[in-house]
C-alpha cells in the first residue's frame, strides 16, 4: 500500500512499460478539460450579452415612454393654439357645422360622376 502510494507521487505509471495508455487517457482528460472551459467562457459572454441587451431594451422603453409623453402634450389643444399664436392664427369664431349626406344625395352624386 505504501509503496503504491509513493508510485503514484513519483509518477512511476507514467514510466512503465505499459505507460501509453495512461499517456493516452492523461491527453483525453486534459482536452475534455479544455473543452469544458471553452465551454464555460462561451456561456459567460453569452450571459454578459443577455444583460447588456436587457439593459438597452430597459433605456429604449423607457425613451419610448417619454416621447410619447411628449408628443401627447405637443398633440394637446392648448399647446397648438400657442404656437399658432406665435405665427399669428387665431381660434376660429365660427363653431364647426356637421354635413349630412342621405344614402339617396350619395347615389345621385356618384351617378353623375360616373356619367
Amino acid at each position: 500500500m505504501k509503496s503504491g502510494v509513493f508510485g503514484i507521487l513519483k509518477a512511476r505509471f507514467l514510466l512503465n512499460d505499459d505507460a501509453v495508455k495512461n499517456w493516452r487517457f492523461i491527453v483525453f482528460i486534459i482536452l475534455l478539460a479544455i473543452l469544458m472551459i471553452a465551454n464555460t467562457q462561451r456561456y459567460e459572454q453569452k450571459v454578459f450579452e443577455i444583460a447588456k441587451i436587457s439593459n438597452e431594451v430597459k433605456e429604449l422603453r423607457s425613451e419610448f415612454v417619454d416621447r410619447r409623453s411628449e408628443l401627447m402634450k405637443l398633440k394637446m389643444e392648448s399647446t397648438i393654439s400657442d404656437k399658432m399664436l406665435e405665427k399669428q392664427i387665431f381660434p376660429s369664431t365660427v363653431p364647426p357645422v356637421k354635413i349630412e349626406v342621405t344614402k339617396e344625395e350619395e347615389k345621385s352624386f356618384f351617378k353623375r360622376i360616373w356619367q
